[in-house]
Formats: structure tokens, C-alpha cells, sequence
């Protein structure tokens, strides 16, 4: 429970403990939605407050080591002035727990966020009061969820994209060898190049020097880089300028990049270039036989590694796609179920977005000194709106799952956790020990039924 009094002397010590590989703030006591909010009044009697204190006090008596004083004989005045904080929070667990729960079972309300204790009031020979506020779970009306419907999308691999996975794979193993003999650049050589360009700016100020850029952008410069000439990835300015020349050769040309360039800071630009010719390469790949196959995997021959890739290709193009289409058919779900969300599920799932984003960064890199620079305030409101529609998602799953009646077999948990302990690392039982008992056993069974049930919906709904 959270305690949010107002005086310093009534709040107690909380520990909050965090084991990250980087560090950022936490929202603590989180706004609760009003639409969920529910508060109960709890008044435990002096008396059985006096006797809880006089209990803890004596055990403390028991076991503190004091310099000075022998164990078990440690003054009582000595033992409420030196423990006064750990005393009082073992009072009110030991008074609160068991009348909170009495209370929300009285009134048949199941809360799913922390409570939060307001106006406590906790003295020794005087009546403990408090409120505590927490929210509920929404009523969720899933009528109507089977009439739904997304396209079946056609996951077929085509020829182009098979031909376009074998490539990739033929060309990782090829060599780039020099052409010895005099002659031009054609079709199917690789040029080896050395160019500047320089980006021309559309303001531009006239001095007596001619024309220049009224703002400066950084040269865009290469050694010794590869361009295919013919190549489907190589710009026709490039072709166009390649092609015919010669080692040596130095050449200027312009380049106007469309507006959907790949690389940003191209888009939309006119670049200028200086370009010099510094060899000829030609790129020889393997031979398409049965000992390539082998050194590729356990492939008896040529023709099993192709059937094996087409279908790894075509298996991976079918979950791409219908992952795709499930997204659009929980998004049309997200849509037509309005609920209020429970704002303690979203400020958990816009930490655990956050902390997969950190991650991320520090695997690429990024110190924890820049990490700690970063706008947590602003990173965590962009999160915002994605973390409300996965909560909603989850709640909407869960409750399709009932009306489903989908189930998580035991095998099923224990070949996710052998997949874990193998990930990991870790021993299979340590981690099966470990997640029962943080409650991560129970996590992965439940996101192992969304996951369940997602796939039941769409091939329910799909067409």
C-alpha cells in the first residue's frame, strides 16, 4: 500500500530498489482514473491499536542489541524512540492488511492497483483512520467481437522475392576481384570510386567570386567505394556518368534526389560531384553446387538448400504479414470496444516500453551519463497513447479468451520456459523457481493466452 499523508512525521520509510542496466526517473503513487477510482473508510478501535504497538514494541525488546543493555532487556521508552519508524509501519501492516481486505470483500470490489492510504491517522491509544483509494477493473462489453472481420493476406513468395533472398545469400559469399585489362566501365562491373559532393543550397548570394551557398552543409565524402553500374540499387546519375569511363578518369556530375530518398539528409537535395575512377571490380560468386550447399549447413545438395530457402523465406513472409493483419484486427477491436483504462496498468506499460527503448540505446551504444540527459517527461508522454492501446488490447484479449474458453496447457508453459532457459542461460529450475515466485510464471502464461487467442480470432475472422 501507498501512504500519502501530509505530515513527514506520519509517512514512512519506502525502499524502491531498482536492478536496470541503466538508470531514469519513476513515477511514484500514480493518478489513479477517476472513472475506476474507489475509496473505503477503515477505523480499527484504541484499544487493539494499543495491543498491536505493546506486541511489536515487546518483540523488538527481544531481539534488538543495544550497546549497553543485555538482549531481551533493552528499555521500552529506548526501544519506541530508536525503532519508532520501523515500529509504526509494522503496526499498520499488521492493522491495515487484514481490514482492507475485510472491507473490499464486504463491499465485493477487487482492486487492481496499488492501494493508496489517505487521512491515516496512526497513534498509539488512539483509533487508527484511514481511506484508501484504488482502482477497479472496467466493466468490458465484448458483444459483437465475432463479427469483425480483416483480409487474409496472400502470403505467397514470389519468384522476384525468392530470387531476391537467394541473392542476398550468393552475395555475402562472393569476391570482389580487380579487372587487369584496359578497358571501360560496362554493365555488371563494379566501379571503385573516390567522390565529394556537395549539397547546393536553393538560397544562394552572389559575391565577386561568382555564386555561393548562402548556408554551408558538411561535404558528403568516400574512399575507395563500390557502385554496381546497371545495378537496380545504383541512381541512373551514377550509371549514366560510370558507364563508358575509364581508371583515372575524373568526373563532375549532378545528382537531384527524389523526395523519398532513403537517406534523410539526400531527400529532396541537388548534390553536385567530383568523382574519380580508381579501379575496375568484378565480383565472382560460388558455384551453385552440392559443396557450397555444405558449407551453407546440412544441405545434401544444391537444390535442398534452395527448397529449404524458399520455404524459410515464404514462412517468414507469411508470419510478417499476418502479424500485420492481426494488428489491424485488434486495432478494429481497440476500436469499437471504448472503455476507461486503469491508469496504474498504463503507467506500467509505459515503463516497460521505456525500459525496452533504454535498453535498445545502450546496446547501441549510449552511455548511462547521456541516458540520464535524456526528457523522461517528454519520452514518457510520447508513450502514452501506444501504452493505453496495448492495456486495452490485453483486456480485450483476456476477456475473448474467457468467452473463447482458450487455455494454456502446461506443456505449452514449461516449452516457453525451456526457450527462456536456453536464451538466458539460466538453469531451467532456478528459472522456474525464480518467476514463481516474483509472479513472472504467472505473466507468461497470461501473455502466452493473448498470444493464443489472437490466433484463434483471426482464423475465426480472417477471410
Amino acid at each position: 500500500m501507498t501512504e500519502t499523508n501530509e505530515t513527514a512525521e506520519q509517512q514512512s520509510e519506502v525502499a524502491h530498489t531498482h536492478e536496470h542496466t541503466h538508470e531514469h526517473e519513476h513515477q511514484h503513487a500514480p493518478s489513479l482514473n477517476p472513472e475506476l477510482t474507489r475509496e473505503i473508510e477503515v477505523e480499527v478501535g484504541a484499544d487493539e491499536v494499543s495491543k498491536s504497538f505493546k506486541t511489536v514494541v515487546k518483540r523488538y525488546q527481544k531481539l534488538a542489541r543495544i550497546p549497553g543493555f543485555r538482549a531481551g532487556k533493552v528499555p521500552e521508552s529506548l526501544v519506541r524512540s530508536k525503532f519508532a519508524k520501523e515500529v509504526r509501519q509494522e503496526v499498520l501492516e499488521s492493522l491495515v492488511s487484514d481490514r482492507f481486505r475485510k472491507a473490499i470483500d464486504d463491499q465485493k470490489l477487487r482492486p487492481v492497483s496499488e492501494p493508496q492510504l489517505l487521512d491515516m491517522q496512526l497513534f498509539d491509544g488512539q483509533p487508527l483512520k484511514f481511506k484508501a483509494a484504488f482502482e477497479v477493473a472496467p466493466e468490458i462489453d465484448i458483444a459483437g467481437y465475432d463479427s469483425v472481420r480483416v483480409s487474409k493476406p496472400d502470403a505467397a513468395l514470389t519468384n522476384e522475392e525468392f530470387d531476391a533472398e537467394l541473392n542476398r545469400v550468393l552475395d555475402s559469399h562472393a569476391t570482389v576481384e580487380p579487372v587487369e585489362e584496359d578497358r571501360a566501365l560496362v554493365d555488371g562491373d563494379w566501379a571503385e570510386i573516390q567522390f565529394r559532393g556537395e549539397v547546393k543550397d536553393l538560397a544562394q548570394t552572389v559575391t565577386e567570386d561568382g555564386v555561393q551557398n548562402a548556408s554551408t552543409q558538411a561535404p558528403i565524402t568516400g574512399e575507395d567505394v563500390l557502385i554496381e553500374i546497371g545495378g537496380k540499387n545504383t541512381l541512373a546519375a551514377f550509371n549514366d556518368a560510370l558507364r563508358g569511363a575509364k581508371p583515372g578518369q575524373e568526373l563532375k556530375f549532378e545528382v537531384d534526389y527524389p523526395a523519398d530518398f532513403g537517406e534523410r539528409r539526400l531527400a529532396g537535395q541537388m548534390v553536385s560531384y567530383d568523382v574519380t575512377v580508381k579501379g575496375i571490380k568484378h565480383k565472382s560468386y560460388p558455384e551453385r553446387d552440392a559443396e557450397f550447399a555444405k558449407q551453407l549447413g546440412n544441405y545434401e545438395s544444391w537444390d535442398d538448400f534452395e527448397t529449404k530457402l524458399r520455404e524459410h523465406a515464404a514462412d517468414r513472409k507469411k508470419s510478417a504479414l499476418d502479424n500485420g493483419a492481426k494488428d489491424k484486427l485488434l486495432g478494429e477491436l481497440i476500436e469499437r470496444f471504448q472503455f476507461p483504462v486503469p491508469e496504474s496498468f498504463v503507467q506500467q506499460q509505459i515503463e516497460a516500453r521505456l525500459d525496452r527503448g533504454l535498453r535498445a540505446l545502450a546496446q547501441q551504444g549510449m552511455s548511462v551519463e547521456d541516458m540520464r540527459k535524456l526528457d523522461f517527461v517528454r519520452l514518457r508522454e510520447a508513450q502514452r497513447d501506444q501504452a493505453i492501446n496495448e492495456v486495452k488490447a490485453s483486456m480485450i484479449l483476456d476477456r475473448i479468451a474467457e468467452a473463447e474458453g482458450v487455455t494454456v496447457s502446461q506443456e505449452d508453459v514449461d516449452r516457453e520456459l525451456l526457450m527462456l532457459s536456453i536464451q538466458s542461460r539460466e538453469p531451467l529450475e532456478a528459472l522456474r523457481e525464480r518467476l514463481s515466485h516474483d509472479g513472472g510464471l504467472d505473466r507468461i502464461r497470461e501473455q502466452m493466452r493473448r498470444e493464443k487467442t489472437g490466433s484463434v480470432l483471426y482464423e475465426k475472422l480472417a477471410s
